[in-house]
């Protein structure tokens, strides 16, 4: 996150009613309510990955609340507001307790439904002055200080813009705000490294609502008047429009993308009638132009394209030391961590998995070998929780755990890397292997929004940087993930498995990719692993890497187990002799 100096802005809005005329300061103070709105948008969407068009009708929660509350009973702006932002929470928790289970295309389609009901709600209860609305609504008194005029109230709504920038910035530089963006790597990854992905969903779409409810609340305020035309779903798509054109993923672009539409809208909504000789929404088409143009040429907004015109600044970056976290207590010597007993995992009619047992004892390394196809990765889902077994028994560390969650799995001592590399390419690999970290912190969202998580966050980083130089790659430790090449990918991946603190890791085919000196490597630090008591059970193909490593091999073909044992005799067996090679001739 890119972090301009607050204080410098501070001075430059403090000092623009003093020189701009009215317009402009009314359109900084529209500009200001949309930016809040669209950093909301950003936590969310930029961030978790979650798309909602139905912003607006948060606002209008905000908006409406405070209106019919200050008028018909006479109740302080300011305790309206939090009476707003109770009843926001609540509206926003059922809502996204419904919507955000669905995924791809569902969820936006979900937020358009309940975004539209809402807006039809403003518009026919009759307690609320129907699609007539609300008027004379009192202005806010701070410090005795009555904000009546739109250059008095400004102040009050770029402090909010500014707070809401410091807030959000802080929360994506901390261990939730990495839980956050976990999720843009899907729920599997992010379930695996111990991340309650339901409970983080939630999380963004709260403060995303919350800051639209704020944003409401201003506004009604500022206009004295509430009625549902600015709370329909176009304006809600708008919000979206403003995060996608700034840049989704950083919250200055929220309000760079704020400005150039706010901006853009009122010069257009002058010009094009007269170019064209008659009034109409005009603007909309050449707003869908320029979003079509902006996804093909910027996608990631305007705001890293700005950035990337500044001349670049060349810090030293460093991980500040920290005391070593405290570690689980080890194993016992030859104790048995995993037991597989007669494990099936059905797909409708495909049998992946039929009836496999297994064993993985402390300081001990299990390969899992078999042809392509044969049920390997399966079998490692299902032990990991990822796809719950048909049937049979997974016990970790003598608890059963075939119906469990892959978080409470993970919170037990287990962890694992994928076939397919899950990493955040444009995430740093310090703040990746992070993420392996998740669940040796405890600091939630309001001590990390309000920075006070600093000493936490210190020894989760230094974790993390230890583990990166452990596998090696520690002169990698500032690149983003996605810039190495996929060999050293795996390596990261098997870093992040680490800084949690395993008793037994789960690594699928971490030797492909690997040049022959880096996999001699990797051979190396999984001795040291299994020396220190770890467990391991791990997938490969590399024939060679295995018989070197592995204490025992268990060999699959279409999904049973045909042998087990010490390399050498695995090796000798006539079953997988017939199952890679043909036969034993």
């Amino acid at each position: 996150m890119c972090r301009l100096p607050l204080p410098a802005l501070a001075a430059l809005l403090a000092v623009a009613p003093l020189l701009l005329p009215e317009f402009t300061i009314t359109l900084l103070n529209y500009i200001g309510l949309y930016a809040i709105v669209a950093v909301g948008l950003v936590l969310l969407t930029g961030v978790a990955g979650l798309t909602s068009f139905g912003q607006a009708a948060f606002v209008g929660i905000g908006a409406y609340t405070t209106a019919w509350l200050t008028t018909t009973w006479g109740w302080s702006p300011w305790l309206t507001l939090l009476v707003g932002l109770a009843l926001t929470a609540m509206i926003a928790f059922f809502l996204g307790f419904i919507t955000l289970r669905m995924g791809g295309h569902y969820l936006p389609l979900g937020t358009i439904a309940w975004g539209i009901s809402l807006y039809f709600l403003f518009g026919n209860l009759e307690f609320l002055g129907g699609h007539t609305g609300i008027s004379g609504v009192p202005p806010v008194t701070l410090f005795g200080w009555e904000l009546k005029s739109g250059r008095d109230f400004y102040y009050l709504i770029w402090l909010v813009v500014l707070l809401a920038i410091a807030a959000i910035s802080n929360l994506l530089d901390s261990r939730v705000g990495r839980s956050l963006r976990a999720l843009k790597g899907g729920t599997v990854m992010a379930e695996a490294m111990g991340v309650n992905t339901p409970h983080a969903k939630i999380v963004a779409f709260l403060i995303a609502a919350l800051l639209a409810s704020v944003s409401g609340w201003l506004y009604a305020h500022l206009q004295r008047f509430v009625n549902p035309t600015p709370f329909a779903l176009t304006q809600g798509i708008e919000y979206l429009f403003m995060a996608v054109v700034g840049g989704i993923g950083h919250v200055w672009g929220a309000v760079l993308g704020a400005g150039l539409i706010t901006l853009l809208k009122q010069w257009l909504q002058d010009w094009l009638p007269q170019l064209l000789g008659q009034s109409g929404n005009f603007e909309m088409i050449v707003f869908g132009i320029a979003m079509v143009l902006i996804l093909q040429r910027a996608r990631d907004g305007l705001w890293p394209v700005i950035l990337k015109q500044l001349p670049a600044r060349h810090e030293k970056r460093q991980v500040a030391t920290a005391e070593i976290l405290p570690k689980r207590p080890l194993a016992a010597a030859n104790s048995v961590l995993l037991e597989v007993h007669e494990v099936s995992k059905n797909f409708g009619g495909l049998v992946a998995n039929n009836r496999l047992s297994l064993r993985v004892a402390a300081g001990e390394v299990m390969a899992l070998i078999g042809p392509n196809g044969a049920g390997k990765s399966t079998l490692f889902n299902c032990i990991s929780g990822v796809a719950p077994a048909t049937d049979g028994e997974i016990r970790f560390i003598g608890e059963r755990i075939e119906r469990m969650p892959s978080r409470d799995i993970a919170r037990r001592g287990m962890s694992r890397t994928f076939q397919h590399v899950r990493l955040l390419g444009q995430m740093s690999v310090l703040e990746n292997v992070a993420i392996g970290a998740h669940l040796r912190g405890t600091q939630g969202v309001l001590p990390a929004a309000l920075r006070l998580d600093r000493a936490e966050e210190r020894g989760l980083l230094a974790e993390a940087a230890r583990q990166i130089e452990r596998v090696g790659l520690g002169e990698h430790m500032f690149d983003a993930a996605g810039s190495l090449a996929l060999g050293k990918q795996r390596i990261v991946e098997i870093a992040r498995a680490l800084c949690s603190d395993p008793c037994l890791l789960l690594l699928d085919e971490p030797a492909a990719g690997l040049r022959y000196r880096e996999k001699q490597d990797l051979a190396e630090l999984l001795g040291k692993l299994r020396n220190e008591g770890m467990g391991i059970l791990l997938v490969e193909h590399d024939m060679d890497f295995v018989m070197g490593l592995a204490d025992r091999v268990v060999v699959m073909e279409f999904g049973e187990k045909i042998a087990e044992g010490v390399p050498e005799s695995v090796q000798r067996d006539p079953r997988v002799l017939e199952a890679y090679l043909g036969g034993v001739d």
